[in-house]
Protein backbone atom coordinates (compact mmCIF):
# COMPACT_ATOMS: atom_id res chain seq x y z
CA UNK A 1 0.00 0.00 0.00
CA UNK A 2 1.28 3.47 -0.90
CA UNK A 3 1.33 6.02 1.91
CA UNK A 4 -1.87 8.03 2.31
CA UNK A 5 -1.11 11.66 3.13
CA UNK A 6 -3.46 13.33 5.58
CA UNK A 7 -7.09 12.18 5.30
CA UNK A 8 -7.02 11.16 8.97
CA UNK A 9 -10.77 11.46 9.54
CA UNK A 10 -11.51 9.63 6.29
CA UNK A 11 -9.03 6.85 7.06
CA UNK A 12 -10.64 6.32 10.45
CA UNK A 13 -14.07 6.14 8.84
CA UNK A 14 -12.85 3.62 6.23
CA UNK A 15 -11.38 1.49 9.02
CA UNK A 16 -14.68 1.58 10.94
CA UNK A 17 -16.50 0.41 7.81
CA UNK A 18 -14.28 -2.66 7.48
CA UNK A 19 -14.76 -3.47 11.18
CA UNK A 20 -18.54 -3.03 10.97
CA UNK A 21 -20.87 -6.00 11.45
CA UNK A 22 -23.24 -4.80 8.75
CA UNK A 23 -23.31 -4.47 4.99
CA UNK A 24 -22.05 -1.01 4.05
CA UNK A 25 -22.82 1.26 1.12
CA UNK A 26 -20.32 4.11 1.06
CA UNK A 27 -20.76 7.09 -1.26
CA UNK A 28 -17.58 9.12 -1.72
CA UNK A 29 -17.56 12.28 -3.80
CA UNK A 30 -15.40 15.30 -4.48
CA UNK A 31 -14.07 17.33 -7.37
CA UNK A 32 -11.96 15.92 -10.20
CA UNK A 33 -8.34 14.92 -9.39
CA UNK A 34 -8.86 15.20 -5.64
CA UNK A 35 -7.63 11.66 -4.84
CA UNK A 36 -10.83 9.68 -4.28
CA UNK A 37 -9.70 6.65 -6.28
CA UNK A 38 -6.23 6.72 -4.72
CA UNK A 39 -7.70 6.78 -1.22
CA UNK A 40 -10.01 3.79 -1.76
CA UNK A 41 -7.46 1.69 -3.64
CA UNK A 42 -4.83 2.15 -0.98
CA UNK A 43 -7.02 2.03 2.11
CA UNK A 44 -8.74 -1.16 0.86
CA UNK A 45 -5.86 -2.74 -1.03
CA UNK A 46 -6.19 -6.06 0.84
CA UNK A 47 -9.99 -6.21 0.75
CA UNK A 48 -10.68 -5.00 -2.81
CA UNK A 49 -12.02 -7.83 -5.01
CA UNK A 50 -13.67 -5.93 -7.87
CA UNK A 51 -13.24 -2.50 -9.41
CA UNK A 52 -15.24 -0.88 -12.19
CA UNK A 53 -14.85 2.65 -13.53
CA UNK A 54 -17.36 4.43 -15.74
CA UNK A 55 -16.22 6.09 -18.95
CA UNK A 56 -17.19 9.70 -19.68
CA UNK A 57 -19.64 10.10 -22.58
CA UNK A 58 -19.53 6.38 -23.45
CA UNK A 59 -22.53 4.51 -24.81
CA UNK A 60 -24.38 1.76 -22.95
CA UNK A 61 -22.70 -0.97 -24.98
CA UNK A 62 -19.28 0.57 -24.31
CA UNK A 63 -19.96 0.74 -20.56
CA UNK A 64 -21.10 -2.91 -20.54
CA UNK A 65 -17.93 -3.87 -22.39
CA UNK A 66 -15.91 -2.10 -19.70
CA UNK A 67 -17.82 -4.13 -17.09
CA UNK A 68 -17.03 -7.38 -18.91
CA UNK A 69 -13.33 -6.47 -19.00
CA UNK A 70 -13.41 -5.64 -15.27
CA UNK A 71 -14.97 -9.05 -14.54
CA UNK A 72 -12.32 -10.73 -16.67
CA UNK A 73 -9.54 -9.06 -14.67
CA UNK A 74 -11.18 -9.96 -11.36
CA UNK A 75 -11.85 -13.63 -12.16
CA UNK A 76 -8.86 -14.33 -14.37
CA UNK A 77 -11.15 -15.74 -17.05
CA UNK A 78 -12.56 -14.14 -20.22
CA UNK A 79 -16.06 -12.78 -19.58
CA UNK A 80 -18.30 -11.66 -22.44
CA UNK A 81 -20.00 -8.29 -22.20
CA UNK A 82 -23.41 -8.67 -20.50
CA UNK A 83 -26.55 -7.74 -22.47
CA UNK A 84 -27.78 -5.26 -19.86
CA UNK A 85 -27.06 -4.04 -16.34
CA UNK A 86 -29.38 -6.53 -14.69
CA UNK A 87 -27.34 -9.37 -16.18
CA UNK A 88 -24.14 -7.55 -15.22
CA UNK A 89 -25.07 -7.41 -11.54
CA UNK A 90 -26.17 -11.07 -11.61
CA UNK A 91 -22.68 -11.97 -12.85
CA UNK A 92 -21.18 -9.82 -10.11
CA UNK A 93 -23.23 -11.55 -7.40
CA UNK A 94 -22.15 -14.99 -8.61
CA UNK A 95 -18.51 -13.86 -8.43
CA UNK A 96 -18.78 -12.21 -5.01
CA UNK A 97 -20.74 -14.88 -3.12
CA UNK A 98 -17.94 -17.37 -2.38
CA UNK A 99 -15.43 -14.60 -1.56
CA UNK A 100 -17.40 -13.04 1.31
CA UNK A 101 -18.24 -16.16 3.27
CA UNK A 102 -15.48 -15.69 5.88
CA UNK A 103 -14.29 -12.08 5.77
CA UNK A 104 -15.25 -8.60 4.69
CA UNK A 105 -14.52 -7.66 1.09
CA UNK A 106 -14.92 -4.48 -0.97
CA UNK A 107 -16.24 -3.79 -4.45
CA UNK A 108 -15.49 -0.36 -5.86
CA UNK A 109 -17.55 1.35 -8.59
CA UNK A 110 -15.69 4.48 -9.67
CA UNK A 111 -17.12 7.39 -11.70
CA UNK A 112 -20.56 6.04 -10.86
CA UNK A 113 -22.50 8.91 -12.54
CA UNK A 114 -20.90 8.18 -15.92
CA UNK A 115 -22.33 4.64 -15.92
CA UNK A 116 -25.86 6.04 -15.77
CA UNK A 117 -26.24 6.70 -19.48
CA UNK A 118 -29.70 7.69 -20.85
CA UNK A 119 -32.23 4.84 -20.80
CA UNK A 120 -29.54 2.40 -19.67
CA UNK A 121 -31.38 1.18 -16.58
CA UNK A 122 -28.14 1.33 -14.61
CA UNK A 123 -29.50 3.02 -11.48
CA UNK A 124 -32.50 0.71 -11.38
CA UNK A 125 -30.28 -2.37 -11.73
CA UNK A 126 -27.94 -1.11 -9.01
CA UNK A 127 -30.89 -0.38 -6.71
CA UNK A 128 -32.12 -3.95 -7.21
CA UNK A 129 -28.62 -5.34 -6.61
CA UNK A 130 -28.28 -3.47 -3.31
CA UNK A 131 -31.82 -3.79 -1.99
CA UNK A 132 -32.47 -7.47 -2.78
CA UNK A 133 -29.03 -8.95 -2.15
CA UNK A 134 -26.02 -6.81 -1.21
CA UNK A 135 -27.65 -5.05 1.76
CA UNK A 136 -28.10 -8.44 3.44
CA UNK A 137 -24.45 -9.48 3.14
CA UNK A 138 -22.65 -8.50 6.35
CA UNK A 139 -19.23 -9.14 4.84
CA UNK A 140 -19.73 -6.83 1.87
CA UNK A 141 -18.74 -3.20 1.42
CA UNK A 142 -19.91 -1.43 -1.74
CA UNK A 143 -18.09 1.82 -2.48
CA UNK A 144 -19.55 4.11 -5.13
CA UNK A 145 -17.57 7.16 -6.16
CA UNK A 146 -18.06 10.15 -8.43
CA UNK A 147 -16.42 13.45 -9.31
CA UNK A 148 -19.79 14.97 -10.14
CA UNK A 149 -20.47 15.88 -6.52
CA UNK A 150 -23.84 17.50 -7.19
CA UNK A 151 -25.07 14.45 -9.15
CA UNK A 152 -23.96 12.13 -6.33
CA UNK A 153 -25.83 14.16 -3.75
CA UNK A 154 -28.98 14.60 -5.82
CA UNK A 155 -29.23 11.02 -7.13
CA UNK A 156 -27.57 8.98 -4.39
CA UNK A 157 -27.42 10.77 -1.03
CA UNK A 158 -30.90 12.30 -1.39
CA UNK A 159 -32.32 9.68 -3.73
CA UNK A 160 -36.12 9.59 -3.55
CA UNK A 161 -36.48 6.21 -5.24
CA UNK A 162 -35.08 2.76 -4.54
CA UNK A 163 -31.90 4.10 -2.91
CA UNK A 164 -33.73 6.39 -0.48
CA UNK A 165 -31.86 6.25 2.86
CA UNK A 166 -29.83 3.26 1.65
CA UNK A 167 -26.38 4.90 1.79
CA UNK A 168 -24.88 3.91 5.14
CA UNK A 169 -21.84 6.22 5.02
CA UNK A 170 -20.72 9.20 2.96
CA UNK A 171 -17.41 11.01 2.52
CA UNK A 172 -16.97 14.33 0.78
CA UNK A 173 -13.27 14.44 -0.03
CA UNK A 174 -11.86 17.93 0.12
CA UNK A 175 -8.55 19.34 -1.20
CA UNK A 176 -5.46 19.06 0.98
CA UNK A 177 -4.90 21.74 3.59
CA UNK A 178 -1.65 23.70 3.48
CA UNK A 179 -0.15 21.31 6.03
CA UNK A 180 -1.20 18.24 4.04
CA UNK A 181 0.14 19.82 0.83
CA UNK A 182 3.49 20.40 2.52
CA UNK A 183 3.57 16.79 3.72
CA UNK A 184 2.56 15.52 0.26
CA UNK A 185 5.42 17.40 -1.42
CA UNK A 186 7.93 16.33 1.22
CA UNK A 187 6.96 12.71 0.60
CA UNK A 188 7.89 13.37 -3.04
CA UNK A 189 11.26 14.83 -1.92
CA UNK A 190 10.22 18.38 -2.82
CA UNK A 191 11.37 20.81 -0.14
CA UNK A 192 10.24 24.43 -0.34
CA UNK A 193 9.86 27.15 2.27
CA UNK A 194 6.35 28.05 3.33
CA UNK A 195 6.18 31.33 1.45
CA UNK A 196 6.79 29.41 -1.78
CA UNK A 197 4.31 26.72 -0.73
CA UNK A 198 1.64 29.36 -0.20
CA UNK A 199 2.35 30.76 -3.67
CA UNK A 200 1.84 27.29 -5.15
CA UNK A 201 -1.35 26.80 -3.13
CA UNK A 202 -2.73 30.12 -4.37
CA UNK A 203 -2.50 28.73 -7.92
CA UNK A 204 -3.23 25.01 -7.50
CA UNK A 205 -5.06 24.76 -4.20
CA UNK A 206 -4.70 21.46 -2.40
CA UNK A 207 -5.52 19.29 -5.43
CA UNK A 208 -3.10 16.32 -5.26
CA UNK A 209 -2.93 15.73 -9.01
CA UNK A 210 -1.95 19.35 -9.59
CA UNK A 211 0.70 19.28 -6.86
CA UNK A 212 2.07 16.09 -8.38
CA UNK A 213 3.17 18.10 -11.41
CA UNK A 214 5.79 20.00 -9.38
CA UNK A 215 9.35 18.77 -9.89
CA UNK A 216 12.29 18.66 -7.51
CA UNK A 217 14.64 21.60 -7.75
CA UNK A 218 11.98 24.03 -9.01
CA UNK A 219 11.05 27.25 -7.30
CA UNK A 220 7.36 28.05 -7.07
CA UNK A 221 7.77 30.64 -9.82
CA UNK A 222 9.42 28.18 -12.22
CA UNK A 223 6.88 25.46 -11.44
CA UNK A 224 3.91 27.76 -12.03
CA UNK A 225 5.50 29.07 -15.21
CA UNK A 226 6.05 25.57 -16.65
CA UNK A 227 2.77 23.98 -15.51
CA UNK A 228 0.48 26.89 -16.38
CA UNK A 229 2.00 28.91 -19.20
CA UNK A 230 3.85 26.54 -21.51
CA UNK A 231 1.94 24.93 -24.37
CA UNK A 232 2.00 21.42 -22.90
CA UNK A 233 1.67 22.53 -19.28
CA UNK A 234 -0.74 20.34 -17.32
CA UNK A 235 -2.85 23.28 -16.12
CA UNK A 236 -2.67 25.31 -19.30
CA UNK A 237 -5.97 23.87 -20.56
CA UNK A 238 -7.30 21.95 -17.55
CA UNK A 239 -10.17 24.41 -17.26
CA UNK A 240 -11.57 23.28 -20.61
CA UNK A 241 -12.22 19.76 -19.37
CA UNK A 242 -12.86 20.51 -15.71
CA UNK A 243 -16.50 21.58 -15.83
CA UNK A 244 -17.61 19.46 -18.79
CA UNK A 245 -16.55 16.35 -16.89
CA UNK A 246 -18.54 17.35 -13.81
CA UNK A 247 -21.77 18.78 -15.21
CA UNK A 248 -24.01 17.58 -18.05
CA UNK A 249 -24.61 21.10 -19.36
CA UNK A 250 -21.68 23.12 -18.09
CA UNK A 251 -22.20 26.35 -20.06
CA UNK A 252 -24.23 28.06 -17.34
CA UNK A 253 -21.86 26.84 -14.63
CA UNK A 254 -18.91 28.34 -16.50
CA UNK A 255 -20.86 31.57 -17.06
CA UNK A 256 -21.42 31.95 -13.31
CA UNK A 257 -17.79 31.09 -12.55
CA UNK A 258 -16.54 33.78 -14.92
CA UNK A 259 -19.01 36.30 -13.51
CA UNK A 260 -17.78 35.67 -9.96
CA UNK A 261 -14.16 35.79 -11.12
CA UNK A 262 -14.69 39.46 -11.96
CA UNK A 263 -16.13 40.25 -8.52
CA UNK A 264 -13.59 39.28 -5.88
CA UNK A 265 -15.77 40.37 -2.97
CA UNK A 266 -18.63 38.16 -4.11
CA UNK A 267 -22.20 38.59 -5.33
CA UNK A 268 -25.65 37.80 -4.01
CA UNK A 269 -27.90 35.39 -5.90
CA UNK A 270 -29.83 38.25 -7.50
CA UNK A 271 -26.62 40.03 -8.48
CA UNK A 272 -25.36 36.83 -10.12
CA UNK A 273 -28.59 36.47 -12.09
CA UNK A 274 -28.38 40.08 -13.26
CA UNK A 275 -24.65 40.03 -14.08
CA UNK A 276 -24.80 36.64 -15.83
CA UNK A 277 -28.05 37.49 -17.64
CA UNK A 278 -29.73 34.37 -16.27
CA UNK A 279 -33.41 33.66 -15.76
CA UNK A 280 -34.59 33.85 -12.20
CA UNK A 281 -35.88 30.55 -10.84
CA UNK A 282 -35.01 27.31 -9.11
CA UNK A 283 -32.55 26.33 -11.84
CA UNK A 284 -30.08 29.01 -10.76
CA UNK A 285 -30.25 27.94 -7.13
CA UNK A 286 -29.53 24.34 -8.15
CA UNK A 287 -26.52 25.36 -10.23
CA UNK A 288 -25.14 27.47 -7.38
CA UNK A 289 -25.59 24.52 -5.02
CA UNK A 290 -23.81 22.24 -7.50
CA UNK A 291 -20.86 24.61 -7.78
CA UNK A 292 -20.70 24.91 -3.99
CA UNK A 293 -20.86 21.14 -3.42
CA UNK A 294 -18.10 20.68 -5.99
CA UNK A 295 -15.91 23.16 -4.10
CA UNK A 296 -15.71 25.91 -6.70
CA UNK A 297 -17.66 28.59 -4.86
CA UNK A 298 -18.18 29.40 -1.22
CA UNK A 299 -21.42 30.63 0.35
CA UNK A 300 -20.99 33.28 3.03
CA UNK A 301 -23.71 34.69 5.24
CA UNK A 302 -23.13 38.36 6.14
CA UNK A 303 -23.04 39.15 9.85
CA UNK A 304 -26.49 40.05 11.11
CA UNK A 305 -28.20 38.71 8.00
CA UNK A 306 -29.98 35.49 7.05
CA UNK A 307 -29.23 32.80 4.47
CA UNK A 308 -31.31 34.60 1.82
CA UNK A 309 -28.74 37.42 1.93
CA UNK A 310 -25.83 35.04 1.31
CA UNK A 311 -22.89 36.14 -0.80
CA UNK A 312 -21.31 33.74 -3.29
CA UNK A 313 -17.57 33.92 -3.92
CA UNK A 314 -15.24 32.04 -6.26
CA UNK A 315 -12.91 30.14 -3.92
CA UNK A 316 -11.30 27.50 -6.16
CA UNK A 317 -7.70 28.58 -6.53
CA UNK A 318 -6.99 27.18 -9.98
CA UNK A 319 -10.24 28.47 -11.49
CA UNK A 320 -9.58 31.96 -10.16
CA UNK A 321 -6.00 31.86 -11.44
CA UNK A 322 -7.01 30.56 -14.87
CA UNK A 323 -9.65 33.22 -15.47
CA UNK A 324 -7.28 35.93 -14.25
CA UNK A 325 -4.04 35.05 -16.03
CA UNK A 326 -4.30 32.14 -18.47
CA UNK A 327 -7.56 32.54 -20.35
CA UNK A 328 -7.22 36.16 -21.45
CA UNK A 329 -3.64 36.77 -20.40
CA UNK A 330 -1.40 38.45 -22.94
CA UNK A 331 1.71 36.62 -21.76
CA UNK A 332 2.39 33.06 -22.90
CA UNK A 333 5.35 30.70 -22.75
CA UNK A 334 8.39 30.46 -20.49
CA UNK A 335 9.02 33.46 -18.27
CA UNK A 336 5.39 34.62 -18.23
CA UNK A 337 4.82 34.23 -14.50
CA UNK A 338 7.97 36.16 -13.62
CA UNK A 339 6.68 39.06 -15.72
CA UNK A 340 3.19 38.88 -14.24
CA UNK A 341 4.59 38.95 -10.71
CA UNK A 342 5.80 42.52 -11.26
CA UNK A 343 2.36 43.85 -12.20
CA UNK A 344 -0.46 45.46 -10.22
CA UNK A 345 -2.73 42.70 -11.48
CA UNK A 346 -0.55 40.16 -9.63
CA UNK A 347 -0.63 42.25 -6.44
CA UNK A 348 -4.42 42.46 -6.34
CA UNK A 349 -4.80 38.76 -7.21
CA UNK A 350 -2.29 37.58 -4.57
CA UNK A 351 -4.07 39.55 -1.85
CA UNK A 352 -7.43 38.02 -2.74
CA UNK A 353 -5.98 34.52 -3.14
CA UNK A 354 -4.35 34.73 0.31
CA UNK A 355 -7.69 35.79 1.80
CA UNK A 356 -9.25 32.68 0.27
CA UNK A 357 -6.59 30.49 1.85
CA UNK A 358 -7.26 32.00 5.26
CA UNK A 359 -11.00 31.40 4.84
CA UNK A 360 -10.24 27.71 4.22
CA UNK A 361 -8.00 27.44 7.29
CA UNK A 362 -10.19 28.95 9.98
CA UNK A 363 -9.62 25.94 12.26
CA UNK A 364 -5.89 26.69 12.15
CA UNK A 365 -6.54 30.39 12.77
CA UNK A 366 -8.68 29.59 15.80
CA UNK A 367 -5.96 27.34 17.17
CA UNK A 368 -3.34 30.08 16.73
CA UNK A 369 -5.64 32.55 18.51
CA UNK A 370 -6.11 30.12 21.41
CA UNK A 371 -9.86 29.81 20.85
CA UNK A 372 -10.05 26.31 19.35
CA UNK A 373 -12.38 25.16 22.14
CA UNK A 374 -14.68 28.20 21.87
CA UNK A 375 -17.79 27.83 19.72
CA UNK A 376 -17.67 30.31 16.86
CA UNK A 377 -19.60 31.33 13.76
CA UNK A 378 -17.78 32.79 10.75
CA UNK A 379 -19.16 35.65 8.70
CA UNK A 380 -18.26 38.37 6.26
CA UNK A 381 -19.66 41.89 6.64
CA UNK A 382 -20.01 44.89 4.42
CA UNK A 383 -21.81 48.18 4.66
CA UNK A 384 -22.63 50.07 1.47
CA UNK A 385 -22.52 53.81 2.17
CA UNK A 386 -25.64 55.94 1.83
CA UNK A 387 -25.18 59.52 0.56
CA UNK A 388 -22.29 61.03 2.57
CA UNK A 389 -21.96 57.95 4.76
CA UNK A 390 -18.77 55.86 5.03
CA UNK A 391 -18.73 52.26 3.76
CA UNK A 392 -16.69 49.37 5.14
CA UNK A 393 -16.02 45.68 4.46
CA UNK A 394 -14.66 42.90 6.66
CA UNK A 395 -13.82 39.69 4.82
CA UNK A 396 -13.60 37.44 7.88
CA UNK A 397 -15.36 37.96 11.16
CA UNK A 398 -15.08 35.26 13.85
CA UNK A 399 -18.07 35.66 16.16
CA UNK A 400 -17.30 33.95 19.48
CA UNK A 401 -19.58 32.50 22.14
CA UNK A 402 -17.45 34.19 24.81
CA UNK A 403 -18.85 37.60 23.74
CA UNK A 404 -15.86 38.58 21.62
CA UNK A 405 -15.40 39.07 17.88
CA UNK A 406 -12.17 38.79 15.90
CA UNK A 407 -12.20 41.18 12.93
CA UNK A 408 -9.59 39.63 10.63
CA UNK A 409 -7.48 41.42 8.05
CA UNK A 410 -5.38 39.22 5.75
CA UNK A 411 -2.24 40.63 4.12
CA UNK A 412 0.09 38.85 1.68
CA UNK A 413 3.66 40.16 1.53
CA UNK A 414 7.14 38.75 0.83
CA UNK A 415 8.51 40.79 3.74
CA UNK A 416 7.20 41.96 7.08
CA UNK A 417 4.00 43.90 6.55
CA UNK A 418 4.20 47.57 7.50
CA UNK A 419 1.18 49.43 8.85
CA UNK A 420 1.05 52.90 7.33
CA UNK A 421 -0.75 55.85 8.90
CA UNK A 422 -3.43 55.71 6.21
CA UNK A 423 -3.98 51.96 6.72
CA UNK A 424 -4.18 52.39 10.50
CA UNK A 425 -6.82 55.07 9.96
CA UNK A 426 -8.70 52.73 7.60
CA UNK A 427 -8.68 49.95 10.21
CA UNK A 428 -9.98 52.25 12.93
CA UNK A 429 -12.70 53.50 10.59
CA UNK A 430 -13.76 49.91 9.82
CA UNK A 431 -14.13 49.18 13.51
CA UNK A 432 -16.07 52.37 14.14
CA UNK A 433 -18.46 51.74 11.24
CA UNK A 434 -18.97 48.13 12.33
CA UNK A 435 -19.81 49.16 15.89
CA UNK A 436 -22.14 51.91 14.73
CA UNK A 437 -24.05 49.87 12.16
CA UNK A 438 -24.30 46.55 14.03
CA UNK A 439 -24.81 48.01 17.53
CA UNK A 440 -22.67 45.17 18.84
CA UNK A 441 -21.79 45.07 22.53
CA UNK A 442 -19.17 42.41 22.08
CA UNK A 443 -15.45 43.06 22.58
CA UNK A 444 -13.68 43.51 19.24
CA UNK A 445 -10.19 42.11 18.59
CA UNK A 446 -8.62 43.46 15.41
CA UNK A 447 -6.55 40.55 14.07
CA UNK A 448 -3.88 40.71 11.36
CA UNK A 449 -3.03 37.52 9.45
CA UNK A 450 0.16 37.94 7.43
CA UNK A 451 2.78 35.85 5.67
CA UNK A 452 5.84 37.20 7.49
CA UNK A 453 4.51 39.15 10.45
CA UNK A 454 3.96 42.84 11.09
CA UNK A 455 6.87 45.25 11.21
CA UNK A 456 5.60 48.12 13.33
CA UNK A 457 2.67 47.21 15.56
CA UNK A 458 4.46 49.08 18.33
CA UNK A 459 3.58 52.32 16.58
CA UNK A 460 -0.13 51.52 16.94
CA UNK A 461 -0.46 50.04 20.40
CA UNK A 462 -4.06 49.13 21.16
CA UNK A 463 -5.10 48.92 17.52
CA UNK A 464 -3.91 45.42 16.58
CA UNK A 465 -4.90 42.92 19.29
CA UNK A 466 -3.74 39.68 17.60
CA UNK A 467 -1.14 38.70 15.01
CA UNK A 468 -1.05 35.39 13.15
CA UNK A 469 1.78 34.42 10.78
CA UNK A 470 1.54 32.00 7.86
CA UNK A 471 3.26 29.19 9.80
CA UNK A 472 0.10 28.82 11.89
CA UNK A 473 -1.88 27.95 8.76
CA UNK A 474 0.27 24.85 8.23
CA UNK A 475 -0.57 23.30 11.62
Amino acid sequence: MEKIIGREIEQKQLKNIIESNDAELLAIYGRRRIGKTYLIRNAYEKQLIFELSGVHNATLSQQLEVFGNAMSRATGFPIASPRNWSQAFTLLIDYIKPLIKKEKKVIFIDEFPWLHTPRSGFIQAFENFWNTWASKEKNLVVVICGSAAAWMIRNIIYNKGGLHNRVTRKIRLMPFTLGESEEFLKERKIILDRYQLIQLYMVMGGVPQYLKMIERGESSMLAIDRICFTKDGFLNDEFRNLFSSLFDDAAVHVNIIKTLAKKGKGLTRNEIIESSKLKSGGGTSQILDELAESGFIGIFTPYGKTAKDSVYKLVDEYTLFYTKFIEHGKLKGAGSWAKYSRTQSWTSWSGYAFENICLKHIAQLKSALGIASVHTENYMWRYTPQKDDIGAQIDLLIDRQDMCINLCEMKFSNTEFEITKSYAKELQTKMNVFIEKTKTRKTLFLTLVTTNGVKNTGNYIGLIQNEVKMDALFK
